[in-house]
């Protein structure tokens, strides 16, 4: 039997569900650790398959002897590698980390640009990683779709879509624009807290009026003290630092 598709939400709820967002928490932040546009650029394209603080733990010494394009070409492949090898994937991430730089010391004079079709020309730079680059340091108000945005927008009824692509497009259209700019990091930051994947704490969620959710998963049993069950979208760091 076919999956039936999750309704779309109207208007005035994807209103109140961003109004929601932005009262609980005004200035989101992203959870990668980064010095300048370089190392975010960096950070977002090691993320792949791995978590934001195996990221952060690697980076740390990364950063310190390379933050520049410059100084990360010096390092060679293997010297990126040696400082990367607890991430997953490490040896074909050092390679894209090098020939990126290569390309933004040839071709940008050694700036990260900031359009998504010259980041997507770049080694291991995919959509999503472009759109992480151009809203977190750029200030672009791009959506970049990564599995618990996916969740999000379909689970709730804001974007339903089959794809990210889908997923991102829906968003940009239905978000109010005050509120595209940290969309982006709202939206991820409630899937990684909040409305996880396999049980959502829709008891402590801010938006769960909205959502088009069911059914909507209860508050355990003793798992809050008496007078602290608040709702909270997510904290702003959840032992790492993001990415998205």
């Amino acid at each position: 039997m076919a999956k039936t598709r999750t309704r779309r939400l109207p208007r005035q709820d994807v209103e109140a569900i961003f109004g929601a967002f932005a009262a609980a928490n005004p200035e989101p932040k992203g959870e990668l650790d980064y010095v300048n546009a370089f190392t975010l650029l960096v950070a977002v394209v090691l993320s792949a398959q791995a978590t934001d603080l195996g990221v952060n733990k690697a980076t740390r010494g990364l950063f310190a002897v390379a933050d520049t394009p410059e100084k990360m070409v010096a390092l060679g492949v293997e010297g990126i590698e040696e400082r990367i090898k607890t991430i997953g994937l490490f040896r074909g991430k050092a390679r894209n980390v090098f020939g990126l730089s290569q390309l933004l010391i040839e071709r940008h004079g050694s700036e990260v640009p900031q359009t998504r079709e010259a980041l997507e020309a770049l080694p291991g730079v995919g959509r999503k990683t472009a759109n992480v680059v151009l809203n977190i340091f750029f200030k672009q108000p791009t959506i970049a779709v990564d599995t618990h945005l996916f969740r999000v927008g379909n689970r709730t009824g804001l974007a339903p879509g089959k794809t990210p692509l889908e997923v991102e497009l829906a968003l940009l259209k239905v978000v109010p624009e005050p509120y595209l700019l940290h969309a982006h990091h709202w939206l991820i930051l409630h899937g990684r807290y909040v409305c996880k994947a396999r049980k959502p704490e829709c008891w402590r969620c801010v938006i769960a009026e909205w959502c088009r959710f069911e059914p909507k998963t209860p508050e355990p049993k003793g798992a809050l003290e008496a007078g602290h069950a608040v709702r909270s979208p997510a904290p702003l760091r959840g032992g790492d630092r993001g990415g998205g």
